[in-house]
């Protein structure tokens, strides 16, 4: 189905040939901005990176690592959100070899599986992943030539130290050596490899081409706004292709800094201290910090005059009056007092949650991708927007619904620059997903009118109610979760005899359940009574065989990816 484009307004961006001439051309025209802002080494402030800089640390730790003999080789890279890895990414990337982005929290026999089926020559990890790799080189399971320690001091034998390579390089640069720094760039081979999420055993290795990646960031850059004042939060896993390409390579090509979170709990301190306008998360974080928001409202008793205000201020927006950061500046300063745009991806956010933020004055939008596609498939712009869809089909690209069913509903396959070259000698999974040119995505939903692209689940979730019916259980799920009672939940169905049963596991959100009835408390069994009755209600908003029959409470979180998704095979089999 083609686009309406009545309403778009793309925006202009600049052309790029390759990764390699985006950084050089960025760290020219920004020069002295700000790149980074990083707490390292136990800094209690942030300090300050510029391109200029930047651009120097990669062609220094470049041109050290074509010396020790790793041109056009593979080269892991371990370890938390920082400075050093992101250097490390640009300088295997831009002109090296192959980059091997691998997760952190990966168990030592599932990364020496990664390191093996990569056939990666060297690593480089930060500390706190620096015990399971000094034990994987003295249990000598794989032969690697170099590990290499951002956090090393001193080199000894194949154990290098980062900042010794990053001499290393300036020396070799200021005695005229030029290789890395001129190094050709092949725009369709193999510029990475990277893992899709789950265990090792059954995720699959992506190939990526710099192709793949500088058309995705340039594309979706035409559809929304990144401005050169603006400071991004890095807050999701640096691995992953979504924070990679989005909150890294992003920033970098419009000029923009990038702030290191230093974890969860210190989200909203890190917004302020670096004055964060753009946020890229997972709906799961938006959402809580939503709820959060309006639990500090109620607490203040000031839920009726904020409502008020909104509708007054949304009425003025329409006049073209804008005065929303002024009459919520409060709640703003809770973000840093810049926060303009944030940015959900890696599942479907609720849509009220994205309407409550703008009726704040924080224009909040959701995007859809997959490892395979770079990542992203499908936007929604930050003028043109649906909330409950995930978006237009990225520019540039084609899309269609395959193999529809009688709801409309169909799988969504995608096809152009975004798209993998397969999976690393895997040609038999390749083929699977691989069509024609077309990527079969594994997620199912449906393209409205307008061309917005509407996701219902995952194909491999659906469930079969007992009249055989197809249940998305993301479906359900998103209405639970937009419980004030509910912060998480999971749907899936019990065999009792002949019947099917659509149960739904739990987590409450105590706090607001706390502050709702401070002053009469509630017994667990009276709570369960309360959160069973939100889910009848619920019940009255779906078709009979979509009716949750049971509910349990936990306590115990979901055992979750990286990017904060719950892992359903992991838990089922509990």
């Amino acid at each position: 189905m083609k686009t309406n484009k009545k309403h778009l307004k793309y925006y202009n961006v600049r052309e790029i040939k390759n990764l390699k001439e985006m950084l050089q051309t960025s760290c020219k025209l920004f020069s002295n901005k700000v790149a980074y802002y990083t707490k390292e080494f136990g800094d209690k402030q942030y300090r300050e990176i510029k391109y200029n800089k930047l651009i120097e640390h990669v062609n220094n730790l470049g041109t050290a690592l074509i010396n020790k003999g790793l041109k056009n080789k593979r080269i892991a890279i371990i370890g938390e959100n920082r400075y050093n890895w992101a250097c490390s990414y640009l300088a295997v990337i831009c002109g090296t070899g192959i980059v091997v982005p691998l997760d952190r929290y990966l168990p030592k026999d599932e990364l020496i599986r990664c390191l093996k089926r990569a056939e990666v020559s060297a690593v480089i990890y930060s500390d706190k992943v620096k015990e399971v790799i000094e034990q994987i080189a003295v249990e000598n399971q794989i032969e690697l030539e170099y590990y290499i320690g951002m956090d090393t001091k001193k080199s000894e034998g194949k154990f290098i130290s980062y900042n010794e390579l990053l001499h290393l390089g300036k020396t070799l640069i200021e005695n005229g050596d030029k290789e890395f720094i001129n190094a050709k760039i092949d725009i369709d081979a193999i510029a990475e490899i990277l893992f899709t999420s789950g265990t090792t055993s059954k995720s699959k290795a992506v190939m990526l081409s710099q192709r793949n990646l500088m058309f995705n960031v340039h594309q979706q850059n035409m559809m929304i706004n990144i401005k050169k004042d603006d400071v991004f939060l890095s807050f999701l896993p640096i691995h992953h292709v979504y924070e990679c390409v989005c909150g890294f390579l992003t920033p970098i090509y419009r000029g923009s800094a990038v702030a290191y979170c230093e974890g969860l709990r210190y989200i909203q301190e890190n917004m302020r201290e670096a004055h964060i306008s753009v946020f890229l998360a997972v709906p799961l974080v938006f959402e809580k910090m939503y709820k959060k928001i309006w639990i500090e409202i109620e607490k203040k008793g000031k839920t009726k005059l904020v409502k008020k205000m909104i509708k007054l201020t949304n009425t003025l927006d329409k006049i073209g009056i804008h005065i929303k950061r002024i009459v919520f500046k409060e709640i703003h300063e809770q973000f840093g007092g810049k926060a303009r745009l944030f940015i959900a991806g890696a599942a479907s956010v609720n849509p009220e949650t994205s309407v409550g933020y703008r009726d704040l004055g924080i224009t909040t939008v959701q995007g859809y991708g997959l490892s395979e596609c770079s990542p992203i498939v499908a936007l929604n712009m930050d003028t043109y927007y649906k909330d409950d869809a995930i978006g237009l089909p990225l520019v540039g690209t084609e899309l269609k619904i395959e193999n529809i069913n009688e709801d409309g509903i169909g799988e969504i396959c995608t096809k152009g620059d975004h798209v993998m070259l397969g999976y690393y000698e895997n040609k038999e999974e390749t083929d699977k997903v691989l069509i024609d040119g077309w990527f079969y995505t594994g997620d199912l939903g449906y393209q409205d009118k307008d061309g917005f692209v509407h996701m219902t689940g995952r194909k491999k979730n659906v469930l079969i109610s007992k009249n055989g019916k197809n249940v998305y259980p993301e479906e359900i799920e998103e209405l639970l979760n937009n419980s004030e009672y509910i912060s998480e939940s999971m749907v899936y169905t019990k065999n009792k005899g002949e019947d099917v049963k659509i149960v739904a596991d739990l987590i409450l959100n105590k706090e607001y359940i706390e502050q709702k009835f401070k002053n009469d408390p509630k017994t667990p069994e009276e709570i369960k009574e309360i959160v069973w009755k939100e889910v009848k209600n619920i019940n009255q908003t779906l078709v009979i065989y979509k009716h949750i029959t049971e509910i349990n409470i936990r306590d115990k979180e979901f055992e979750k990816t990286t990017t904060l998704k719950i892992k359903r095979y992991v838990e089922l089999k509990q």
